[in-house]
């Protein structure tokens, strides 16, 4: 799996123009499944994305995971992030799982990050999404 983390002050996400998720201060999360990936990967991913310490303590320092802040997590279905770019000019998207992989353990992913007791919010899978965001910092964490 792969994951895009930014930490935001706020992020949405749109389809058709309604709202279909929403957070304040948190992480947004965009998450792509490969072809390998199980419910342990996704269960592992989502542990290190709740552990991820890159909010500030009280000297400054990012030592401050979303568990400690209490911030929420929007979560986004994203196979772009599984693009290979090596060849040519249009990327490849072979390395990504098809939706009937993909789409579980993307729930799986939101499913364990809620049973850790962070406020999840997602866009829809397989949709057309708008996604908005105020990144803060800019702080942008590659898994």
């Amino acid at each position: 799996m792969r994951a895009v983390v930014q930490r935001v002050s706020e992020a949405a996400v749109t389809v058709d123009g309604e709202t279909v998720g929403a957070i304040g201060p948190g992480l947004l999360v965009l998450v792509g499944v490969g072809h390998d990936d199980d419910d342990a990967s996704a269960a592992a991913l989502a542990a290190r994305i709740a552990k991820l310490r890159i909010f500030a303590d009280e000297a400054g320092q990012m030592n401050r995971s979303v568990l400690d802040t209490g911030g929420a997590i929007l979560a986004v279905s994203q196979f772009t992030l599984l693009a290979d770019t090596r060849k040519g000019n249009r990327p490849s998207f072979i390395a990504a799982a098809r939706p009937e992989q993909s789409e579980p353990l993307y729930r799986h992913l939101v499913a364990t990050l809620r049973g850790l007791g962070i406020e999840v919010a997602t866009g829809r899978f397989g949709a057309e999404m708008r996604v908005a965001l105020v990144n803060d910092g800019p702080v942008t964490i590659v898994f």
